[in-house]
């Protein structure tokens, strides 16, 4: 019976051992990754792996970005405004081009733009122009249109001519 009593008396002594290994073989790989979670998201870890390296990106870009504005015409149209009282918008902006060289092109397809744009205008409403969200989603829509009328002009091309942004030197709603 001494022989079974011993043996009872060891077996808590392994759990305790085998509890303490558990924990070990937990804690060490939340604590490396852990560790590596700091090392990336500080920085270190991404150029050391070859990853966004800041050389390689100041050779791609020598100087600052060049790009061209284009004055656009004045446009004055109706806006779709319900009721008798008719109510006018007054547009003048310039366009952001990605190249310069892109200017001829853009000039010789300023008819299209001058449409699209004052065929989107006249279908907006006076109320969608009111504040600076207005006036972002007006920009978004011109630059998309600007960038689809540009697009049909230079179709022979080999780099694509981009509108980057619109520019409102005056928006002015009668």
């Amino acid at each position: 019976m001494s022989g079974q009593i011993e043996a009872s008396q060891e077996a808590p002594e392994v759990k305790k051992g085998g509890g303490r290994k558990k924990l070990l073989l937990l804690a060490l790989p939340v604590l490396l990754v852990a560790i590596g979670a700091g090392l990336w998201f500080g920085g270190i870890l991404p150029p050391l792996l070859g990853m966004g390296a800041p050389a390689a990106t100041a050779e791609r870009e020598p100087g600052p970005r060049t790009v061209a504005f284009l004055d656009m015409p004045e446009i004055v149209t109706n806006l779709n405004a319900p009721g008798r009282r008719a109510v006018y918008v007054k547009l003048r902006s310039k366009l952001e081009l990605a190249r310069p060289e892109d200017g001829a092109v853009v000039q010789a397809s300023m008819p299209r733009l001058l449409d699209l744009f004052q065929t989107y205008l006249r279908e907006v409403r006076p109320e969608e122009l009111r504040g600076s969200a207005g006036t972002q989603r007006l920009r978004e829509e011109l630059v998309a249109r600007a960038n689809i009328a540009v697009a049909q002009a230079g179709r022979g091309d080999a780099q694509q001519i981009r509108v980057n942004d619109v520019l409102f030197l005056e928006i002015l709603v009668q």
